[in-house]
């Protein structure tokens, strides 16, 4: 049985470079050298058709250990809330007060980039404290 040992996340939106370089500066994230016989991303996307050019854009984490985010337009708008979305762990270990403070300084990073904080989702007993929030095209995410 083959095991599967890469995941990409791909997203459709109207502005792939956009919300690509959006969630590289969320996540620390990096573009990727252009394809070989490009000195850059402009050079290669000037080689496509005019229909394709700026169709597509991609990020990695430069660790290699995250998934490969993928962006790619499509000609349709947002129109319902997503079935999957990022969790961004900015809270990890953390709890009460001191998770919800990092959790509020790094909202307030993610909005001065163009997120919008949609809402805090307190904690109850049972979950931590997240803030509901969306990318710049508004693809809804969790700072976790």
């Amino acid at each position: 049985m083959v095991s599967v040992k890469q995941v990409q996340v791909t997203f459709d939106c109207a502005e792939p470079e956009r919300v690509a370089r959006f969630w590289c500066e969320v996540l620390g994230y990096v573009v990727p050298p252009p394809p070989a016989g490009f000195a850059t991303w402009d050079d290669y996307d000037r080689s496509l058709p005019a229909e394709r050019r700026g169709s597509a854009f991609a990020c990695v984490d430069p660790t290699g250990v995250g998934p490969r985010l993928f962006f790619q337009r499509v000609p349709e708008g947002k129109v319902v809330k997503n079935r999957v979305h990022l969790d961004v762990r900015a809270g990890t270990g953390l709890v009460g007060e001191e998770r919800l403070a990092a959790l509020e300084a790094e909202c307030a990073r993610l909005v001065a980039l163009g997120a919008t904080r949609v809402q805090l989702l307190a904690a109850d007993g049972v979950e931590e404290s997240c803030i509901a929030m969306q990318d710049v095209e508004g693809n809804e995410f969790c700072l976790d």
